[in-house]
């Protein structure tokens, strides 16, 4: 039986980077069209994505349709080479949608309905908004599906809405029957008999909304989970709409990094295009390294190329003082997520908006206009897009360390009750990529329960929750010779948040030779577990280790002295606290050399990033001050065209692409 063929993101790029970002003419007299695809083409612009925002524009009045200046549009973007990433304008409703429709709102968990006037005013439960949803998902498809600008669907935008309604509660108790099959099912897995919580009735169950103390812990991740399927559930309905008419034209929707509402292994699943939006801060002396791991995460969803389809040019309008990025710092982040997989960069937004909320969010034509550096600068890049294209777009690179990461485990470890909320799973995350990318160690992310056998080494920040099948899967990869690293607080319940005895999932406590888990011992803000040769953050344990583990590290004084910090059994190693960040990258370093595993490049200065696509070789300096790279052999750069042997020098922000 053939295999049904998918459209991917190489349908839509055609051996090109897509370049460009979010357009939204409707903001602006039809006059600015022409200038705008004027400077578009002249910073090599090749991809727009449009209607994003534009329900009341399109769908006036109930059941009115204004395209016309869709139309027109349309072919305006066909006339001048420009391709058109079309969306459904579903994240942001019409007023007259919440006016006529209350239903369509979304109630907070402590009963407060939020109104139209800001955006993702939705309830993701709501039969009404679904009904409207699917209508203009449906028009736009037979309009414009087969429309020869028509490169990509855009579906909805950043899904994020929670909703606490009673509509959202009988959504709720539908998907608890399917997950559960019965009350006796839920209440175990809730473990309804603490605080005489049991249920008799499914009318009775509700969404966790403001309690008077602490929830039930098991309810607020099964409301976690819904919410992510029921905003799945509108996606996937939007999807097949544009799919059946354009059954060859990739659909996407894009993730925001690393949030918190989304099962994103699930979702990409479903998505022809893994895309995402990325705002490092340009004052964080990390903003590469969250860049970096946001675009690990997302190359690693995709399992190939990705799209950033949302950046800024220069200043976003949310942290309080809002800096503009420093001459060459976009150029570099661009070229930073080229290296990582992307191909597709793009901007929210063309044209910097002159009216509400996001008039002080940058464009890539900001309010200096045309003369203005953030156009210059977009214009340069525009250039150097186009000249290594060919040479980059489609390729795969793998890497021989998988970081693993799991929304389920997030959720349900960062529950009200825990020992201690200095320790917030997505820094934890953080700090672990982090040891890695300093050590110019390239690194893929990965499920628990995914296939690690193509992996040297594979590390777990936190994975406080684990399903029996994810157990199962990391004791294989060790059995077949892989090398483990796992953190504090890894295993301890299990998918119900049961919490195994002992702390720790038997099997595991045996694989890294602990006997027995006596205590936990969380840390304060600002205070350390003195060990051996570094200083532990956050957390530490009483561990009593086996006979045939080895104590790579012991703590210092205090009640743990002389107890295990860093315990290793075989090639299953963990880590009790969270070592100061040099520590931890030289313990991972180390680990990683005795797994066989490299740096893409030996002898890098420390603000040189190295990273491999293909056979192309990305050198980004996140530096201010000139350096000297060593690159043995000689090399042809991509961006200036010149030969390059042994050496090279890169300036400030400075980026080379090499090809052998």
């Amino acid at each position: 039986m053939a295999v049904e063929r998918r459209p991917h993101l190489g349908d839509a790029t055609r051996g090109r980077i897509l370049y460009g970002g979010d357009y939204n003419p409707e903001q602006w007299p039809e006059e600015t069209w022409p200038e705008d695809v004027r400077l578009m083409r002249a910073a090599g612009v090749n991809s727009v994505t449009v209607g994003v925002f534009s329900w009341a524009r399109l769908e006036p009045r109930p059941g009115e349709r204004d395209f016309g200046w869709l139309d027109r549009l349309m072919d305006l973007m066909h006339d001048n080479g420009i391709g058109v990433v079309l969306a459904t304008p579903t994240s942001s409703p019409p007023p007259w949608m919440g006016h006529l429709h209350p239903d369509t709102l979304p109630v907070t968990e402590d009963g407060r309905t939020e109104y139209w006037g800001g955006r993702q005013h939705f309830s993701h439960s709501s039969a009404t908004y679904r009904r409207y949803a699917a209508a203009i998902s449906e028009d736009l498809a037979a309009r414009y599906g087969g429309h020869p600008a028509l490169t990509m669907w855009h579906i909805n935008n950043e899904y994020c809405t929670y909703d606490w309604s009673d509509e959202a509660a009988a959504r709720f108790r539908t998907w608890l029957r399917q997950r559960y099959g019965s009350l006796d099912a839920l209440n175990s897995a809730w473990g309804t008999a603490f605080w005489s919580q049991g249920y008799g009735d499914w009318a009775e169950i509700h969404t966790p909304r403001h309690a008077h103390y602490m929830k039930n812990p098991s309810q607020v991740l099964d409301f976690k989970r819904f919410t992510s399927d029921m905003l799945l559930e509108c996606y996937l309905a939007e999807r097949d709409i544009v799919r059946r008419a354009t059954p060859n034209t990739p659909v996407t929707s894009n993730f925001m990094p690393l949030w918190v509402g989304q099962d994103a292994w699930r979702w990409a699943e479903e998505e022809d295009v893994v895309s995402v939006d990325l705002y490092p801060d340009p004052r964080d002396p990390l903003g590469a390294q969250q860049g970096a791991l946001v675009q690990d995460m997302t190359r690693s969803q995709a399992r190939g190329p990705w799209m950033l389809m949302e950046q800024a040019a220069g200043p976003v309008n949310w942290r309080g003082v809002n800096h503009p990025k420093p001459r060459g710092l976009n150029r570099l982040w661009s070229l930073q997520a080229v290296a990582r997989g992307a191909d597709a960069v793009c901007y929210f937004q063309w044209r910097q908006s002159r009216q509400g909320a996001e008039k002080f969010h940058s464009g890539m034509v900001s309010h200096a206009g045309e003369e203005g550096r953030t156009y210059q600068e977009v214009k340069q890049l525009g250039a150097e897009l186009a000249a290594i294209s060919a040479q980059v777009t489609g390729r795969h690179t793998g890497h021989d360390i998988a970081v693993l990461h799991d929304w389920h485990a997030w959720w349900a470890g960062a529950q009200d009750g825990r020992l201690s909320h200095e320790v917030d799973y997505p820094d934890v995350l953080k700090a672990w990529h982090r040891a890695l990318w300093e050590a110019h160690l390239t690194t893929d992310f990965a499920h628990p329960e995914h296939d690690l056998t193509a992996y040297k080494v594979v590390v777990v920040p936190q994975l406080y929750a684990l399903t029996d099948a994810a157990i199962d899967n990391l004791l294989g990869y060790v059995r077949q010779g892989g090398t483990l690293v796992s953190g504090f607080l890894t295993g301890v319940a299990d998918e119900d948040d049961r919490v195994h005895p002992g702390g720790m999932d038997a099997r595991l406590r045996d694989l890294f030779g602990i006997r027995t888990l006596h205590e936990w011992w969380p840390l304060d803000a600002g205070e350390y577990a003195e060990c051996d040769d570094f200083r532990g953050t956050l957390w530490s344990e009483e561990i009593d280790k086996s006979e045939d583990a080895t104590t790579e590290a012991s703590y210092k004084g205090g009640e743990l002295d002389g107890l295990p910090a860093v315990l290793r059994r075989g090639r299953a190693w963990y880590l009790s606290t969270l070592p100061e960040p040099g520590a931890l990258r030289e313990l991972l370093a180390g680990i990683a050399t005795g797994a066989g595993v490299r740096p893409v490049l030996d002898g890098l200065p420390d603000q040189v990033e190295a990273v491999r696509r293909g056979d192309l070789l990305f050198l980004l300096h996140h530096g201010r001050e000139p350096v000297t790279v060593r690159v043995p052999g000689t090399h042809h750069d991509l961006l200036t065209g010149t030969a390059v042997t042994n050496q090279l020098t890169l300036e400030r922000y400075g980026v080379a692409v090499l090809r052998p």
